[in-house]
């Protein structure tokens, strides 16, 4: 009888999981394996060109053509300077609004956590279409305000695009995550907080060595998917692109595939890099994970 129930409670789950099974084949190893085989050839031109093209063999050419690449190697270093600038910014500013939310100092809870959450609810590129027409001179009153004080700022330079870029996903995602780890708060047992209260522990202390410890995992998820959201960086530099000739067209690792497979049809290079790409935020990822767990350890 027992057997017979465990055999019945297999099928269920595998009933049930069959759908995710499907759709994770479907949008993800399927792509996956055609980039793979994709990016094993490329295309050549026969004679001085009029003798039409054909994909041949490259084996493993495109993907050291890819790390060759100076323009490829660069979108990294834009990346890393993106994260650096971008993660602690609003991680930090994140967590400061959560504790301030769950302190009891803030009022009006419910309408700040809106408040705070809606430029989330804006889709990427309309966040960073409006966010351009703010860093545009001549149409910002930003600009205008700062010129008036005496400031010029070019939001849009090739100096300050990293700082640009940054600057619209932080407004984007810090409301996002400060819901995220405001609900991690409210996990927190309070007979916790009320014995660091009875030891003496004023609302700073208990919030760094008693609140922020004990969320420590939702932090840690948090960061890993902002690094690999990071890694996959497009929408907001492809629109101040189209903006400013500031930047190129390859100025980070994703826009370099879109402009490898769009603009100069070489699929090949681009399926390699993709790869490539996704190889870097797996092993990133796992580091980050192995980061976390260590120190999550007493």
């Amino acid at each position: 009888m027992a057997s017979t129930s465990t055999r019945g409670q297999r099928r269920a789950a595998a009933l049930l999981l069959s759908p995710f099974f499907g759709l994770f084949t479907a949008v993800t190893l399927v792509p996956l394996l055609y980039a793979a085989w994709l990016s094993l050839f490329t295309t050549r031109t026969s004679g001085l060109g009029f003798g039409g093209a054909e994909n041949v063999f490259a084996g493993w050419d495109n993907y050291v053509r890819a790390l060759a690449d100076p323009a490829f190697r660069d979108g990294f270093l834009v990346v890393a300077a993106y994260c650096a600038i971008y993660i602690p910014l609003m991680i930090g500013g994140a967590l400061a609004l959560a504790l301030l939310l769950d302190s009891g100092l803030a009022m009006a809870r419910s309408f700040f956590q809106l408040a705070l959450f809606l430029p989330h609810a804006v889709p990427g590129l309309i966040a960073a279409l409006i966010w351009v027409y703010l860093y545009t001179p001549g149409l910002s009153p930003v600009i205008d305000l700062l010129e008036s004080g005496g400031l010029a700022v070019s939001f849009l330079s090739a100096d300050n695009a990293v700082f640009s870029t940054a600057n619209i996903a932080v407004w984007e995602w810090t409301g996002y995550n400060m819901v995220i780890f405001y609900a991690a708060l409210q996990a927190v047992p309070r007979e916790t907080l009320d014995a660091a209260k009875v030891d003496g522990a004023g609302a700073l202390r208990t919030a760094l060595s008693v609140k922020l410890p004990m969320i420590r995992p939702a932090v840690a998820l948090a960061v890993l998917f902002t690094v690999i959201g990071s890694i996959q960086l497009f929408t907001e530099p492809k629109v101040i692109y189209s903006a400013s000739t500031a930047i190129g067209s390859s100025w980070t690792p994703n826009m370099y595939v879109q402009t490898a497979a769009f603009q100069d049809n070489d699929f090949g290079l681009a399926a390699a890099a993709s790869l490539l790409i996704a190889l870097f935020a797996a092993v990133l990822s796992f580091a980050v994970t192995r980061i976390s767990r260590r120190g999550s350890k007493p």
